[in-house]
């Protein structure tokens, strides 16, 4: 119910703007959004994870630019050659999103601090990593085959970087949908004593969450990478709250247990769609984040009356 629901309305959005916007129902301008929803897609995807078990993670944007500037640095070393130095930074970018997201979620338990606050202070930390790495300088030059492969277009309309989100979000959703990790996600959302009661470990499972979140990050960094061909330093400045917007306008739940990471695909596509639906109507860049920022305060709203309907219907069918 809640991947139609944001569905139908993605598709009333497409509708709206196909007939009032300019060129808005063009292969280009879809290719655009393609485009431009890729970065924000995979940093989602691992968002979802962590808001499931009701945490959040404020430090994705930052970490995002640590891994650039980590991988640029790999790929623009002169003694390496271009294949081994794209795996290598492959590797890297993963490896420090994934280390980001483990210290992030181990603070969290060892001590049983806030998500809020730590990953707060890791934002503060990865930016601050970003720009000892890269002396505070944009890298550039980066191996021609990695600058190829981020131009392909399949089908004359998906690009290579979002063949790369949708993959991320295959390969999460399949987790989440498949697996016993994934039941644990929405079970700690949901009732996180009862996982313990049962025997299981909630701890480590958290953690895993903020891990995959970073891993995420790691992924998204490679993507900057092949849509910019930079790393910068201030790479990834407000990213995490679009992805935080994107999850919740998805419609998973900010208190966890409920959500879907396709209902975040399509959060993540009804964000973009507005904002270059926007753009072509000739809305000042003022509006554009007026209007985003009332369409998250409404899916929130909505969330609310949702989850209210749901206990009641819950309780009636206890009566019965």
């Amino acid at each position: 119910m809640r991947e139609a629901g944001v569905t139908v309305a993605l598709v009333l959005i497409v509708l709206f703007f196909c007939a009032t916007a300019p060129y808005f129902a063009t292969s280009g301008n879809f290719l655009k959004i393609f485009v431009q929803i890729a970065i924000n897609t995979v940093l989602a995807a691992g968002m979802t994870f962590v808001i499931l078990t009701g945490g959040i993670d404020l430090s994705v944007g930052s970490v995002l630019a640590l891994c650039t500037v980590v991988g640029a640095t790999i790929m623009t070393d002169e003694r390496l050659s271009a294949g081994t130095s794209i795996t290598l930074a492959f590797l890297a970018c993963l490896g420090t999103g994934a280390l980001c997201g483990a210290i992030n979620g181990w603070v969290c338990e060892k001590w049983k601090l806030p998500s809020f606050i730590v990953t707060l202070g890791m934002l503060n930390i990865a930016s601050g990593l970003a720009r000892v790495v890269s002396n505070n300088s944009t890298i550039s030059g980066l191996p021609q085959p990695f600058v190829e492969f981020g131009n392909l277009i399949f089908w004359g309309i998906f690009p290579s970087i979002f063949v790369i989100a949708l993959a991320v979000v295959l390969i999460g959703w399949f987790i989440l949908r498949f697996t016993v990790f994934g039941r644990f996600i929405f079970a700690i959302g949901t009732n996180e004593e009862a996982v313990r009661l049962s025997g299981h470990n909630p701890r480590a499972i958290k953690i895993a969450a903020f891990t995959i979140s970073g891993l995420t990050a790691g992924i998204a960094a490679m993507v900057y990478l092949l849509r910019l061909n930079v790393g910068s330093p201030i790479a990834g400045i407000g990213y995490e709250l679009n992805a935080i917007a994107a999850v919740i306008i998805g419609g998973t739940s900010l208190s966890g247990g409920k959500g879907s990471i396709i209902g975040t695909l399509v959060g993540a596509c009804i964000l973009q769609v507005l904002s270059t639906g926007l753009q072509l109507l000739g809305a000042e860049d003022n509006v554009k984040p007026i209007v985003i920022g009332t369409v998250i305060v409404l899916a929130v709203i909505l969330d609310t009356y949702r989850n209210k309907f749901l206990r009641a219907m819950e309780s009636r069918k206890g009566v019965q």
